[in-house]
């Protein structure tokens, strides 16, 4: 399996406000053709590190493609170095300095004299052209390595790339198939998981696996490789079918939905409808609901009650089940779901009520601690849940929960 490594050039990018997204896409277009990408590297207007930086990427790696530093100005180093990299001169093309003067015109202006640089290209390289930007790309090949310098902005380097080295690339691979696939898991934790499901993923040789948490659930990053896409997939849909009957009802997703899409799956497909009261989520939950395309048909009516009285005056919460339990409790949170339930009229209801933090925690109800109300025709039902994390995580984990939770129930009245 050929190998890569992409450098990501740019003292912007070290910087707190930017992120190079151009790795991502890259990574992913090369996986797509069966190359491996082993490393990535953000590198900054430095000379030194970045030669340095290209010499053993060279060395180790059968492709290096390298984004941005090919503009015009005194830090755009990345023409310059990559030439000194490899010990190759730069060739100045007049052909090039002649479109981009003739570009600048289009635009009703001269050219600066400063873009000249851009002309500039290393002996013996493939020039990339660019339609959407003024630096052309480079591709250099030699001693079976192939060097690849795209220009930084995605507008620009993206479709380049696709033209002219995603078809080389593919060549150089051959056929080789990769396929991935997602399953996402609630309720158990990375070790859990993992403990469960390693006989059996490690019994495939030719598929990747991956186990990592998110903000509320496991992720099982499954990649396969074969000779064909239907052998790839067919490997694929064998060995995530085994995890999901390992982990049961745990697993929520087999394709990477997000939990708010597959609740709504649940309900769209049995003709049922939702409504939520809230508390210490804030509308969160009613907004990932209502971030998925055609909510309206099952999700009816939400409610944030933040504080007790408007529990009291809009969900009906009686006053003395506030005083007797606390606004964070199971009778309340059980109170608040019937009263969302009872108003909207709906097949189901969910409330959730909480101490998100970093204040308001005792020792009987620390901060994290967290009641999801649960109500349909025939029961009304609340669970406790202690979530670790600062108080955006705490609601973000109360709301997954409480998802999960309606999830749950729904497949249980199926039983």
């Amino acid at each position: 399996m050929l190998t890569a490594e992409i450098i990501a050039i740019g003292s912007e990018l070290l910087t707190p406000e930017k992120v190079d997204t151009n790795s991502l896409w890259l990574t992913g277009k090369l996986n797509e053709i069966g190359i491996e990408v082993k490393l990535k590297i953000v590198v900054g207007d430095d000379e030194l590190r970045l030669e340095e930086t290209i010499r053993d990427a060279l060395k180790r790696s059968d492709i290096v493609i390298s984004t941005g530093g090919l503009g015009p100005t005194e830090d755009d180093i990345t023409r310059k170095i990559s030439a000194k990299a490899i010990d190759r001169e730069l060739v100045y093309h007049t052909e090039i300095e002649a479109d981009l003067r003739e570009r600048f015109r289009k635009w009703g202006r001269e050219m600066p004299e400063i873009n000249k640089r851009q002309a500039f290209v290393i002996d013996g390289a493939e020039i990339l052209p660019n339609p959407n930007g003024s630096a052309v790309g480079m591709c250099v090949e030699f001693a079976s390595k192939i060097f690849v310098i795209l220009p930084g902005p995605p507008r620009e380097n993206k479709p380049m790339f696709e033209n002219f080295i995603l078809p080389k690339l593919r060549e150089m691979a051959g056929e080789i198939y990769v396929k991935r696939k997602m399953l996402k898991v609630s309720g158990l934790g990375e070790s859990a998981v993992d403990e469960a499901v390693a006989p059996i993923y490690t019994a495939y040789e030719n598929v990747q696996t991956s186990i990592l948490f998110n903000k509320s659930e496991i992720e099982v990053h499954l990649m396969a490789q074969a000779k064909t896409e239907t052998e790839a997939e067919s490997v694929l849909d064998e060995l995530a079918g085994k995890i999901a009957e390992k982990l049961g009802i745990a697993v929520f997703s087999t394709n990477g939905e997000a939990m708010e899409e597959v609740v709504g799956q649940l309900l769209a497909g049995r003709g049922k409808t939702l409504s939520i009261a809230e508390s210490c989520t804030g509308g969160l939950i009613g907004e990932r609901l209502t971030d998925v395309a055609g909510s309206s048909k099952y999700f009816i009516e939400g409610a944030v009650t933040y504080a007790n009285d408007a529990k009291i005056r809009t969900l009906n919460v009686p006053k003395e089940v506030i005083e007797a339990n606390g606004a964070v409790s199971a009778p309340t949170a059980e109170a608040m779901a019937k009263g969302i339930r009872d108003r909207s009229g709906t097949d189901f209801a969910i409330s959730v009520t909480g101490i998100a933090g970093p204040d308001g925690g005792t020792e009987e109800k620390p901060v994290g601690t967290v009641f999801i109300g649960y109500a349909d025709a025939k029961q009304v039902k609340s669970k406790k849940f202690i979530l670790p994390g600062d108080r955006y995580l705490v609601r973000w984990r109360a709301s997954s929960a409480a998802l999960d939770y309606l999830r749950r129930q729904i497949l249980k009245n199926d039983e």
